[in-house]
């Protein structure tokens, strides 16, 4: 049941905080996987431990099977298969958090297309000034950071704007079991393009490489960014509104590039932050203007 409250009791607020920590320091982990596994037989494995056995334990959400294959296939192949092609070589893991962000302008450029909503004149202005923290990294694109790099996480970001979009033809589901079984519809094509791309002796070289790390790597991506994270986040939806909720993602790139910075010694150059700051900038434009605009306008009441 909702709770109808604007802002989360410190206890919630910690929990969120929580989430946000886990999903920024994930991209460090991400970096560790790719130590030695292949990217798609990386991301296989990440849906293959979110799977099984959860998939034994927990009902199957009551949606059509269409929703959880066109959602699986949209985070697995889409979202996370190209980060992780980025994130081997392509993309410094602090970068990577903050680009994929910007699938919240994908997510709604494409209710736009697919529902006809309006865009907002703030909107636009959002984007604008995110574009301009976009157009930051694309100049000062080198080894570490490529054009080929951004432009895969972008399209992850587009992909799982697809899978924002799915979602919100399913409101109220259980999301843990949601992404549980949607998994089933994520390792197929996974498996397929690693064969197809990778090789099998990559897979194979990379499975006997894998060390401690590699699988506490594997096991973190299911366990604490999946199941964790998602049934976190997805109970705090359910319990308060999204305004008190969605701006707390706003930390998601702060832990990311903090934790890059802190653990694989990437640098902070002033041309990272600044388009950090454009980034988050319009990101929180987008999510915090309108529930400004309504406390401004219920002031001249």
């Amino acid at each position: 049941m909702s709770v109808s409250s604007d802002s989360l009791p410190l206890r919630h607020a910690l929990l969120a905080l929580a989430v946000t920590a886990v999903w920024g320091s994930n991209f460090v982990v991400i970096h560790v996987g790719l130590e030695h596994l292949p990217p798609l037989l990386f991301a296989a494995l990440r849906f293959l431990f979110s799977l099984l056995p959860a998939v034994l334990l927990l009902p199957r959400p009551a949606v059509p099977w269409r929703n959880l294959a066109a959602y699986g296939m949209l985070v697995g192949a889409g979202q996370f298969g190209l980060l992780y092609i980025a994130m081997n070589g392509h993309i410094t893991p602090g970068l990577a958090s903050l680009v994929v962000q910007t699938q919240v302008f994908f997510t709604i450029g494409l209710a736009m297309v697919l529902s006809g909503e309006r865009v907002r004149p703030f909107q636009i202005v959002a984007l604008l000034i995110t574009l301009g923290g976009l157009g930051i990294i694309l100049v000062h694109t080198d080894s570490h950071t490529t054009p080929f790099g951004l432009a895969l996480v972008l399209l992850a970001a587009a992909a799982w704007a697809g899978s924002n979009i799915v979602v919100r033809a399913t409101p109220g589901v259980d999301m843990l079991a949601y992404v549980v079984w949607a998994s089933l519809f994520a390792i197929p094509p996974l498996l397929a393009t690693s064969l197809i791309l990778e090789g099998w002796p990559a897979i194979r070289d990379g499975l006997a490489a894998a060390d401690a790390a590699t699988w506490g790597a594997v096991a973190w991506q299911a366990l604490g960014n999946t199941m964790f994270g998602y049934a976190s986040w997805g109970w705090l939806l359910s319990r308060y509104p999204v305004a008190a909720v969605a701006p707390m993602a706003l930390l998601v790139p702060v832990f990311g590039m903090g934790a890059s910075a802190l653990a694989l010694g990437e640098p902070l150059d002033d041309w990272k932050l600044a388009a950090a700051g454009l980034v988050m900038t319009g990101l929180a434009l987008n999510l915090l203007w309108p529930r400004v605009s309504a406390r401004l306008r219920a002031r001249t009441v």
